[in-house]
């Protein structure tokens, strides 16, 4: 069964605010995909560059980083602008692979996407994406659980996914929406969540923030 776990940090239930109708938010991110997902549901954004510590607590769960990495990522967005004019709420997103209670990282070259392919193959992991969304003093926060199974990858498959660009950037090294999607033997979740912005809880805390994905 699928599992989703909701976070509220530090603030009140529920945006409901009045007087904000433009439709328009900020992404604290420079991903690719997570502007293509917003893209695709007719969010209108503008691009934040934010810059974290994304260091692993000693005792941190999987759900607890990356519950608190997105949050840190949309609090930093808003202090970014918090002496700017346009008052806008900041959207932020995190996403993890998790293996044997251990988070699977970014690879930094072929080497490591080849030992992280390896470690996947065959075997059943998690994938969790969170979403946080703050606006005034307000700030609401929902992450996704996604199981994904792997089939047994062959050496030269993994060797030939990794000569490529395409899982460099991408946690876990591979990316559910290009070549790596024919290793997927199953998936239980969120597409959406696993490609790195689950849209199911994008569009609540949006629509909690005064904006309908259906009115824009």
């Amino acid at each position: 069964m699928l599992n989703y776990i909701n976070f509220v940090f530090h603030i009140q239930t529920g945006f409901r605010v009045s007087g904000y109708d433009s439709g328009v938010i900020y992404l604290a991110s420079s991903s690719q995909r997570r502007a293509e997902l917003l893209r695709q549901i007719g969010i209108e954004f503008k691009i934040l560059e934010v810059n974290i510590d994304e260091s692993r607590l000693a005792t941190e769960s999987a759900g607890a980083y990356v519950s608190r990495m997105a949050e840190v990522k949309a609090r930093a967005g808003q202090k970014m602008l918090s002496n700017h004019s346009e008052l806008l709420p900041v959207l932020a997103a995190d996403t993890i692979i998790s293996i044997d209670g251990s988070i699977i990282g970014k690879p930094d070259k072929s080497q490591d996407c080849r030992a992280i392919l390896t470690k996947l193959s065959a075997r059943q992991h998690q994938v969790l994406s969170a979403v946080a969304v703050s606006f005034r003093d307000r700030l609401e926060l929902k992450v996704s659980v996604n199981q994904v199974r792997f089939r047994a990858l062959e050496e030269w498959e993994v060797e030939a996914y990794c000569a490529h660009d395409e899982p460099l950037d991408k946690a876990g090294a591979y990316a559910i929406q290009g070549k790596a999607a024919i290793f997927i033997e199953y998936m239980e979740g969120s597409y959406s969540s696993v490609m790195g912005l689950p849209l199911f809880e994008t569009a609540e805390l949006l629509r909690q923030a005064g904006i309908s994905v259906l009115k824009q």
